[in-house]
């Protein structure tokens, strides 16, 4: 399920029989501050173990890329490991694990976040460790070219080892006409082996700027103790111009695109995306749920029908990214052994069309609201998950408040609804279907 799907519904769980150690923190429980640099900060107090999760979101992804630098987000990234001024190569994490922590990071198309889990008599150097890193990350050019090596190998080995990463991304080039979410996240090969010393600067120097960026942490502090540490380390750090925004949309689609893929895959693949809003629009909830409805569980429709049923898949699912522009819809399926992939294809088209002509009953959209419920338990058992959902309401829905108060959104989807708006996008003119089978020729 939707990752953003699984923070919502609280209202839902003010009348469920909810565990105390899965309490929902009131928007209240949420204390903010910005600094002089405009780096905003989010303090939510945990004081249920001695621990402490710092997690800082910049605002920057594949999109913020074009083509000569593609993949640029996703490097520095991994750049960020690799040494600064006071903590150099390789130092981050072995002085983080001497603390007795440890750290985490991921880039998507729309954000680079950066996670560090400590204990809270660490706090003040974790601190101190992220405002090295930021202000003087180092660059050098052996590290560079060492970890450009590194970058290479991860891009060969993903289309290699995965099947469905090089659907995907064959698919979004055909899918997007335009806009930035058309290259994949690691970037192209030839952009790769052939970004300069100061393509990376420049892309660092631009986007990794403390007004460009959100932290959160959660855990046993005060906010008091916070705002002390955030002055003295990260308030130093100099604002710059803000980055230019995105502007490019992507045009309608004005008819159905197909794409074949040749790998030597045992059975036929089948990846569809439709043309869908993007996160926190209205439209966004219904589809959301739908994607619920259709794979979520082995009682969900397509599951029932094409896998337990009929037996045309072995596996089957949806899913809707989160996004800050509009984005895909995507039903991914993989053929049975001797199933020819006309007849999958036709056969979810036919599940498809049947949401559309008859839309979903008022037990499957409870069902759907119910398995929000129980993933939203799930996200709050952890500090770093709670810092993760709050991060990321705060960048993808323009307020970490909406949190507390978007469950109405989904309270207010119909049946009638869905249904509205699985017609509204499910056209065969809004989609794309790529298909991947073994090549026959010699």
């Amino acid at each position: 399920m939707n990752r953003i799907l699984t923070i919502l519904l609280s209202a839902f769980l003010l009348t469920a029989a909810a565990s105390p150690l899965h309490a929902m923190p009131a928007v209240a429980d949420v204390q903010t501050f910005t600094l002089k640099n405009g780096m905003k900060v989010l303090v939510l107090e945990d004081h249920g173990i001695p621990n402490v999760t710092l997690q800082i979101f910049f605002k920057v992804g594949s999109r913020n890329e074009y083509p000569g630098i593609t993949g640029l987000s996703h490097f520095l990234e991994h750049m960020m490991f690799n040494g600064a001024a006071k903590y150099g190569p390789k130092l981050f994490d072995l002085v983080l694990e001497n603390a007795g922590g440890s750290s985490n990071a991921y880039t998507t198309e729309n954000v680079t976040s950066y996670q560090d889990w400590v204990p809270k008599s660490a706090l003040e150097l974790i601190f101190e460790m992220e405002a090295d890193r930021i202000c003087s990350l180092a660059l050098d050019e052996k590290v560079v070219e060492s970890e450009r090596g590194v970058v290479l190998s991860e891009y060969t080995t993903g289309y290699e080892n995965s099947d469905y990463e090089l659907l995907y991304d064959q698919l979004r080039a055909v899918a997007y006409q335009s806009h930035p979410y058309r290259w994949p996240i690691i970037g192209y090969e030839s952009d790769i082996r052939n970004w300069q010393h100061r393509d990376i600067k420049e892309y660092f120097d631009r986007y990794y700027a403390p007004n460009n960026a959100v932290a959160v942490v959660v855990g046993d502090v005060t906010l008091a103790q916070v705002k002390a540490v955030a002055e003295r380390y990260l308030e130093p750090l100099p604002a710059r111009l803000p980055p230019r925004p995105v502007h490019t949309r992507e045009p309608e689609q004005r008819g159905e695109k197909r794409l074949l893929v040749y790998k030597d895959v045992s059975s036929p693949h089948i990846l569809i995306a439709y043309h869908v809003p993007e996160t926190g629009t209205a439209d966004y909830y219904a589809l959301d749920l739908l994607s619920s409805i259709l794979s979520t569980g082995k009682s969900s429709r397509l599951y029932r029908t094409l896998v337990s049923e009929k037996q045309l898949a072995t596996e089957i699912s949806t899913y809707m990214p989160q996004a800050l522009d509009p984005t895909l819809f995507y039903v991914y399926a993989i053929c049975t052994d001797g199933v020819s992939v006309n007849t999958l294809e036709n056969a979810i088209f036919m599940e498809i069309d049947k949401v559309i002509n008859r839309g979903v009953t008022e037990k499957e959209l409870r069902k759907a609201q119910n398995n929000v419920v129980a993933s939203f338990y799930r996200s709050l058992e952890t500090m770093s998950n709670k810092a993760d959902l709050i991060g990321t309401y705060e960048i993808f829905s323009g307020g970490y408040q909406k949190l507390f108060t978007a469950t109405d959104a989904y309270k207010q989807v119909t049946a009638a609804y869905i249904q509205g708006a699985a017609a509204k996008y499910f056209r065969k003119t809004n989609r794309t279907v790529g298909i991947m089978e073994k090549s026959e020729r010699k």
